[in-house]
């Protein structure tokens, strides 16, 4: 499948690091480095733009090592980058450290993998079918 791109920042295009890559780095576009306190949010800016046929989504998710190592991750789990957005890609992070982390220019910030979707037609009914689980819940088989 092919995406079309806008690039308004320096960097290569996204690209998969390893053959069985799922996802592509995001890099910060910014002109300054951002101070993230613990505790604080901040957009980021990519200087990426896609375009993504219909029934597709991009998600945006955290990097692994920026998690484990300083506590990076993204206010909204996963960002969802829907067929019609045409904006720039931004992610959302948050440091859930307790130390202030540095982001600068050109720092690989996220990952985007590409994921096809479906959308539904909602049939009202007055019951579902029952199943063996029925409405048990959270933590309902135990440990």
């Amino acid at each position: 499948m092919k995406i079309k791109i806008v690039k308004k920042n320096p960097f290569n295009l996204p690209a998969y690091e390893t053959k069985g890559s799922a996802g592509v780095d995001l890099q910060a576009y910014i002109e300054n480095p951002i101070v993230l306190k613990s505790m604080e949010r901040y957009l980021v800016p990519t200087g990426l733009f896609i375009e993504l046929p219909e029934g597709y989504e991009a998600q945006i998710r955290a990097r692994s090592g920026l998690a484990i190592k300083h506590g990076i991750s993204l206010v909204n789990g996963i960002g969802t980058i829907d067929s019609d957005y045409r904006g720039e890609i931004k992610v959302i992070l948050i440091n859930l450290g307790d130390k202030d982390f540095t982001i600068n220019n050109g720092d690989r910030i996220a990952q985007m993998v590409f994921i096809k979707h479906e959308q539904v037609e909602f049939e009202l009914v007055q019951d579902l079918n029952e199943t063996e689980r029925g409405s048990g819940g959270f933590g309902h088989t135990g440990i």
